[in-house]
């Protein structure tokens, strides 16, 4: 670590049980951000300000009008651009120490898999099952932390999984619901409500990646932002779990 970052980074550096040491485990970091919407914004801002030292950037959509109420990645300008192209500018003005590395298109479970072999965690800041599902199984695949994040309404939600054998995964929290679709374009979604899940997710990832502190493994986090009102929930491994099971 140079004197630049030093100075840079200063401020967590100094934190007790983070210091120098944790800083350059996350300056080796690698990490994909799935989404670069309402949750994605926040955890890509806050993890490259960090100084995560790789960011591996997916999504398959475009920038449209109605995103800029709460995707604060993304501006007036950047409507009609790939939100990848948009995040990656953002972020380098944030942040022009770290790498960051485009991933367009949609992501089937083989290049999700693919993916995984790739990055140390994920975020999954995605706002689909499908997408959901495939890679917690990636994740559970190749042992590597997932933390899912989701937000609608007025409501959120924050759970990390460890991907090590015995611990749940994404799939013993919903098993067999992923027809239950909810979007923000036919539910609506409360614009700091995004802010406040992504930042979670934001520092449970720099948590997991440090060591500091206790991560949310296995525990679900919900938030009423209606009435400020959180509740934590234990959850516990489906020993039937079609994707974690017997491992």
């Amino acid at each position: 670590m140079n004197d630049e970052q030093s100075v840079r980074y200063s401020r967590q550096i100094m934190l007790p049980g983070f210091g120098v040491q944790g800083q350059q485990r996350l300056l080796k970091a690698r990490v994909l951000i799935l989404g670069l919407g309402g949750l994605g914004s926040p955890v890509a801002m806050y993890l490259a300000a960090a100084g995560v030292g790789t960011l591996l950037l997916a999504d398959f959509d475009a920038v449209d009008l109605s995103n800029l109420q709460r995707q604060l990645l993304h501006g007036d300008a950047d409507i009609g651009r790939t939100k990848v192209d948009s995040a990656i500018g953002r972020l380098q003005a944030i942040n022009a120490g770290i790498e960051l590395q485009a991933i367009k298109g949609s992501l089937n479970a083989d290049r999700l898999a693919e993916l995984c072999k790739r990055v140390d965690l994920v975020v999954d800041c995605c706002d689909n099952f499908a997408t959901r599902f495939a890679v917690n199984a990636a994740s559970v695949a190749h042992r590597i932390p997932l933390i899912s994040g989701a937000a609608i309404r007025t409501e959120g939600q924050v759970c990390v999984f460890s991907g090590q054998p015995g611990d749940p995964c994404y799939h013993c929290l919903y098993p067999g619901q992923g027809d239950i679709e909810e979007t923000c374009e036919r539910d609506g979604v409360l614009a700091p409500l995004v802010g406040i899940i992504g930042s979670v997710q934001a520092t449970e990832a720099i948590k997991v990646l440090t060591g500091l502190g206790a991560p949310l493994f296995g525990r679900l986090l919900l938030l009423d932002a209606l009435h400020m009102e959180w509740r934590s929930i234990r959850l516990p491994a489906d020993p039937a779990c079609p994707v974690c099971s017997g491992r």
